[in-house]
């Protein structure tokens, strides 16, 4: 049994995870399917690159990872599989893949060209279905990557934002928001400081100072609180309540985290 992974925009209100799904089992009854998301803000490249970095290294080994974020279907973007020393990696070639390939020893690229494994008649507009879904389930059976397409030489990648030194700690921005209003940044957890008057300071709808803590009720309900999550990111949570909502923050918001200032009240 080979696991397959899909990650997505399209939601679940439609037919098109479904069916999906339908194409691999067609190929591959045997596949084991897992679902990471397909609750990614419609065409946010960003949001499916950090969820699949986030998810895909906690399967076993030569998963087969599928995502579709894919406002360029049916342009001149590129379709490609990528194999590493772990797993395989399925998807269109505009930056979704490139987080969690950062990640990986990248053994082949290859552009998804031979029709052979496509399924046919070929939508315009499906790739999900009728070109990433029936390669993945080729290559889950044991199709070597080489036989998909020409061999490439990289992919697109996107621009990870890399939190910048400050003389009093480290400034980086709010790269996720998950399903709880919970703010991840791209602060990583071995960023913070050991100092007990460390504090997090976010510039959403006005400035606020939150402590750092290690658990999300350490502080009293509907206050601002700021841990490592399980992502291994520094994120911005509110007790009880939702950060985005609360504190207005969004993608690209400022977070400083100051290794000396003085503790906030909660």
């Amino acid at each position: 049994m080979q696991i397959i992974t899909l990650t997505t925009d399209f939601g679940t209100q439609d037919w098109f995870v479904g069916t999906m799904k339908g194409v691999i089992l067609g190929i591959a009854p045997r596949a084991a399917i897992v679902d990471i998301t397909h609750e990614i803000p419609a065409g946010d490249i960003r949001a499916g690159a950090f969820a699949l970095a986030a998810g895909y290294r906690f399967f076993p080994k030569g998963t087969v990872h599928v995502a579709v974020v894919d406002p360029g279907v049916g342009g001149a973007r590129k379709a490609i599989a990528v194999q590493t020393a772990n797993y395989l990696f399925v998807g269109p070639d505009n930056g979704v893949l490139s987080w969690a390939l950062a990640k990986e020893k990248i053994r082949a690229i290859r552009a998804l060209e031979n029709e052979a494994y496509f399924l046919k008649p070929t939508s315009q507009t499906f790739h999900g279905r009728d070109i990433f879904a029936p390669v993945a389930a080729h290559l889950s059976r044991g199709v070597p990557i080489q036989k998909i397409g020409p061999a490439m030489k990289d992919f697109v990648r996107l621009a990870w934002p890399e939190p910048r030194v400050r003389r009093d700690g480290f400034e980086g921005e709010v790269v996720y928001i998950d399903h709880f209003g919970n703010a991840i940044t791209n602060l990583e957890g071995r960023l913070l400081p050991r100092s007990a008057r460390a504090a997090c300071e976010i510039h959403g709808r006005r400035r606020r100072l939150c402590p750092l803590r290690t658990f999300y009720q350490a502080v009293a309900p509907k206050t601002p609180v700021a841990l490592v999550g399980s992502s291994g990111f520094l994120e911005i949570v509110i007790n009880g309540g939702s950060a985005e909502k609360a504190l207005g923050v969004r993608i690209g918001t400022r977070v400083v985290l100051h290794a000396d200032f003085p503790t906030p009240s909660v």
